[in-house]
């Protein structure tokens, strides 16, 4: 007699959910997934295909008005944002059926939509009906943080789970917060009309390498994006829009106020302790393999400590895969991930940057350069910003930071070289199509790679066959 109604169940359908649900019913698995709100999650409905779509109307505005280094008059774009806004949703629409209900039904699932709670250390409840199984994967996922601002709780505010309802073009966008979130849509709005302000106590992009990220600063900068450097301690609002006051006494005023300032969650109702699974401000608590501290159940993506990516909750879905579909444990590894910040120019790190692997290695890191102001293609499309970064620990490449047009797109080869997947040596020597962008890579691994070929010995045998054929 089976003790469980399934054999896996999944609490949430965003990238990590849905992998792992997918995954593991292609397996031939008994899988329930749970969801109460949109398929798909944050990245399809709130989050990236939203955002790069803005930031694809954007560019198009863009292009008009900066075409006369080109040859090309500039004029300024008629933006119709209530079309815009029909745009970013018909792009939602257009990747919604992939994480459809009916999608995951039709690869074996079985799709309970409901609110979830652990009602034990194997069981779960959906309204009425009882589920359990001997595995359990959380990927609740995460919610905007809304940090402790005098006044902010009676003031209208946008965030990544609102803003891409406005069919409305700010008359001027407030930007609370300079990490990836906050500078792509500043600059998104900026470029479709809007005015905009970012007001951050700190750096942006602190992760990131700063030469890297100082290139996007300026390219925003040259947009028309103000930057205020200070920390909001006031807010307010009444018909006319936004205030917010910084300490120090500045204030900023806005018709719109934008909360970009990182990621909380609420496991209120989850059923968390009925199941013995820790906690904290950090999220839930889990171990190399994302098992919680009740082993049955593992948390994957944004709901633990740790990267907060689309492609990181894929990952660990499939990770997920391995371990309960396959029984393969499986730690999550993240020393060579990528990440890229879609501002324009794009900014791209995988591994280690520059000032991190210093701190880690010391003297013994070297880091060779090469500016997209020297690659054929870069200088006909009149777009030089930018440049290519590897950073290696003795013969390794720990890391690697491209800046400029397409960056997301160039850090692939870097990844798979920081992962050990291949080798510098295998990218110096690759045939490059030319002009492309992606020379820069080749050129810095060629840099990298030039003692191993122009040496005392590598000298002393070409002149010894020269001697001989002579």
């Amino acid at each position: 007699m089976c003790l469980y109604t399934h054999d896996l169940i999944v609490i949430g359908a965003g990238a990590g959910g849905l992998t792992a649900a997918g995954g593991c019913a292609r397996l031939g698995l008994r899988v329930a997934l749970i969801e109460r709100s949109a398929m798909g999650g944050d990245c399809l409905n709130t989050g990236c295909v939203p955002s790069k779509a803005l930031i694809a109307a954007a560019a198009r505005a863009h292009a008009l008005r900066s075409g006369a280094a080109l040859g090309i008059a500039a004029v300024e774009p008629a933006v119709d944002f209530a079309a815009v806004h029909a745009h970013v949703h018909r792009a939602i629409a257009a990747i919604a059926p992939v994480d459809s209900a009916e999608h995951m039904t039709e690869l074996g699932c079985e799709v309970i939509r409901g609110d979830a709670v652990l009602t034990g250390r194997a069981a779960v409840a959906v309204g009425d009906r009882k589920i359990s199984a001997p595995r359990i994967v959380l990927a609740v996922g995460s919610r905007p943080q809304i940090p402790n601002i005098e006044g902010l709780a009676d003031v209208p505010l946008l965030t990544n789970e609102n803003v891409f309802a406005l069919d409305t073009l700010p008359r001027h966008l407030l930007v609370v917060g300079n990490g990836p979130i906050g500078l792509e849509l500043a600059q998104a709005f900026r470029r479709l009309g809007a005015e905009v302000t970012v007001a951050a106590p700190g750096g942006a992009l602190p992760k990131d390498d700063a030469e890297a990220v100082a290139v996007a600063l300026d390219s925003l900068a040259n947009d028309g994006v103000n930057f205020i450097r200070g920390e909001v301690s006031h807010a307010a609002s009444d018909a006319t829009g936004v205030t917010l006051t910084l300490k120090g006494g500045e204030t900023l005023s806005g018709s719109h106020v934008l909360l970009a300032t990182g990621r909380s969650h609420d496991f209120a109702g989850l059923g968390l302790d009925a199941a013995g699974v820790q906690h904290d401000a950090d999220g839930i608590v889990v171990d190399a393999r994302r098992r919680t501290s009740n082993p049955r159940i593992y948390a994957i993506g944004d709901c633990r400590p740790g990267p907060h990516f689309t492609h990181v909750s894929g990952y660990e879905g499939a990770n997920i895969v391995l371990e309960v579909g396959l029984g393969l444990p499986t730690k999550a590894d993240y020393s060579a991930l990528p990440w890229v910040t879609y501002t324009d120019p794009e900014v791209a790190q995988v591994g280690l940057t520059e000032v991190a692997a210093r701190k880690r290695h010391g003297d013994t890191v070297r880091v060779w350069r090469e500016d997209f102001a020297d690659n054929d293609r870069a200088i006909a499309e009149g777009d030089t910003r930018g440049f290519v970064k590897l950073v290696k620990h003795g013969r390794k490449l720990v890391g690697a930071t491209i800046v400029g047009a397409g960056a997301g797109d160039l850090i692939l080869p870097a990844a798979m070289i920081v992962a050990g997947k291949s080798s510098l040596f295998g990218l110096a020597s690759l045939i490059v199509p030319y002009p492309n962008r992606s020379e820069n890579l080749k050129k810095a691994a060629f840099a990298s790679q030039d003692a191993l070929v122009f040496n005392r010995f590598t000298r002393g045998w070409a002149q010894l066959l020269a001697r001989l054929r002579r």
